[in-house]
């Protein structure tokens, strides 16, 4: 399933021309026009890339970043911020706030897009290269394939150990049912029946885990999420 992206400027020209470019490029998109319901979008859609721009009506970029980083289900969620400011300041501020690229205006579409798969690639990798994972009470070691809850081990099948590696791959991020769908069982097209395997086994992978089983927490008519200690 190919990553979903949330545009947010107030320059519907520039818009336009994103979603019609990146929807060549196979990505799925989304777009807005102000701070405040681009807020409201990153919650309810959980994409896998925002596109900011820090000039916006009403709530800026700085505070939209800002917001969204506060959120437990949407501080993981990468930004590429995009404005017509040059200044190193603003450029130091945004990376300061937690934005993982910097675009200035005018850019050419070839560059914003070569950033915007550089960030998805640097995400992926970092979620493909995990080995042992630890945290308070539950110890994950996913190159031997072994699981410990409170100093026991924890027998998995293949399906749930997959699961949940790719939770925890997510550093936090809300994975939605589609996308564990297709990411473990290879479904590009969810149906009921479908969706309802991805509860079935987080279900008996919460029971597995037991006293650690709170750390799959479930985000309302959307899907998962890993719950890490610091947060």
């Amino acid at each position: 399933m190919k990553e979903k992206i949330l545009i947010v400027d107030d320059e519907k020209d520039i818009v336009r021309m994103l979603e019609y470019n990146l929807k060549k490029e196979g990505f799925r998109v989304l777009s807005t026009f102000d701070g405040e319901s681009a807020l409201s979008l990153a919650c309810q859609e959980h994409p896998d890339l925002i596109i900011l721009d820090l000039m916006l009506p009403g709530i800026d970029g700085f505070e939209v970043c800002r917001q969204l980083k506060k959120k437990d289900a949407t501080a993981a969620i990468p930004l590429v911020m995009v404005t017509a400011k040059g200044q190193e300041t603003d450029k130091i501020v945004g990376l300061e706030l937690g934005a993982d690229d910097y675009v200035t205006k005018p850019f050419s579409l070839r560059e914003l897009t070569a950033r915007i798969k550089a960030v998805l690639r640097r995400v992926k990798e970092k979620a493909s290269s995990l080995s042992l994972v630890t945290v308070k009470g539950l110890s994950m070691d996913f190159s031997r394939i072994k699981v410990e809850a409170d100093g026991k081990p924890v027998e998995l099948t293949s399906k749930e150990f997959e699961l949940l590696k790719t939770l925890v791959g997510a550093q936090g991020r809300v994975l939605s049912r589609e996308y564990l769908l297709d990411a473990i069982w290879g479904f590009n097209h969810a149906s009921l029946i479908q969706t309802r395997t991805v509860d079935v086994h987080i279900r008996t992978l919460r029971k597995k885990l037991k006293k650690q089983a709170q750390r799959i927490v479930t985000v309302k008519n959307y899907g998962y999420r890993f719950l890490f200690d610091e947060e």
